[in-house]
C-alpha cells in the first residue's frame, strides 16, 4: 500500500529528528528476515546504545539531510535498514558483527564514522578496535601511570632518607665533626668526675689536719720533758756535794 504524501512527510520529519544528533551509522540489508529475528536485532542494537529502523531509501536520503550521517544514505538501492547512534560507534560494529556471525539473512552495505564513510571490511575492522570504555579506562592508566611512579620514588626516597639518618644518630655522626668527642657524653663525663674530685679533697685535708695534731702533741711535750734532767741534774749535783765529807 502506497504511503500519502503527509505520511511520507511525517516518517521523513520523525527520522530526521532521530537521525539529526546521531555521529554513526551502520547501513545493512536483508532477505527473508523473519519477525523473531527482527525483534532479536532491535534488541541488540538497543543494547549497544542505538536506534534501527527499515527505510524507504529516498525517504532516508531526505530524511538525513543536514545530519553527519548524511553521505551514507545518500543513493541506496534495495531493501536498506539504518542502524544509528550517537554513542559508541565501536559497540554498535560489535552487536551487530556478533549478531551477523548467527544471522547470514542480513549482511553490511556500509557505514559512517563522524562524517566518514566506511566500507563492509572496515565495519568489520571497526568492531575489533577497543570501546570508548576501555580506550578512556587505558588512557586513564597512562596518565595515571607516571604520577603512580613518581610517588613510589618521592615514597622510596623517603624511606631511604630516614634510614639514613636513623644509622646515622645511631653511629654518632651527626653529633659534631670527626675526632670530636660528643657534646652529649661530656656532661656525664663531668658530673662523674665531679664526687671523685671532692672526695680526693676532703682525704687531703682531714690527712693534713691529722699532722697537724701530731705536730701540735709534739711541740707541746718537749718543755717538760727538757726540764725535767736539768732539775734532775741540779738535784743531784747537790746530793753530791753534801754527802762529800767537809775537811776541817
Amino acid at each position: 500500500m502506497a504511503l500519502s504524501k503527509s505520511k511520507k512527510n511525517e516518517k521523513v520529519k520523525a527520522l530526521a529528528s532521530e537521525l539529526e544528533h546521531s555521529t554513526s551509522a551502520i547501513i545493512g540489508t536483508f532477505t527473508g528476515l523473519t519477525a523473531a529475528k527482527d525483534f532479536e536485532l532491535r534488541k541488540t542494537i538497543r543494547a549497544a546504545g542505538g536506534r534501527y529502523h527499515v527505510v524507504k531509501n529516498k525517504l532516508a536520503a531526505k530524511s538525513a539531510q543536514g545530519t553527519k550521517v548524511e553521505k551514507a544514505l545518500q543513493g541506496l538501492k534495495g531493501v536498506s535498514s539504518v542502524a544509528y547512534t550517537s554513542g559508541d560507534p565501536v559497540a554498535l560494529a560489535k552487536a551487530l558483527s556478533n549478531w551477523v556471525k548467527d544471522n547470514a539473512e542480513f549482511t553490511f552495505k556500509l557505514g559512517i564514522v563522524d562524517g566518514k564513510v566506511i566500507n563492509v571490511q572496515e565495519i568489520q575492522s571497526l568492531a575489533t578496535l577497543p570501546g570508548k570504555e576501555e580506550l578512556f579506562s587505558k588512557l586513564l592508566f597512562l596518565i595515571n601511570a607516571p604520577a603512580t611512579r613518581l610517588a613510589t620514588v618521592i615514597n622510596a626516597t623517603g624511606r631511604n632518607l630516614a634510614v639514613v639518618v636513623n644509622q646515622a644518630v645511631e653511629q654518632n655522626k651527626l653529633q659534631g665533626g670527626a675526632g670530636e668527642a660528643p657534646k652529649t657524653e661530656a656532661a656525664p663525663a663531668a658530673k662523674a668526675e665531679a664526687p671523685a674530685a671532692e672526695a680526693a679533697a676532703e682525704t687531703k685535708a682531714e690527712a693534713t689536719e691529722a699532722a697537724a695534731h701530731v705536730e701540735e702533741s709534739a711541740a707541746g711535750d718537749q718543755p717538760s720533758g727538757a726540764a725535767q734532767p736539768e732539775n734532775s741534774t741540779a738535784s743531784q749535783g747537790g746530793e753530791a756535794a753534801s754527802t762529800e765529807p767537809v775537811e776541817g
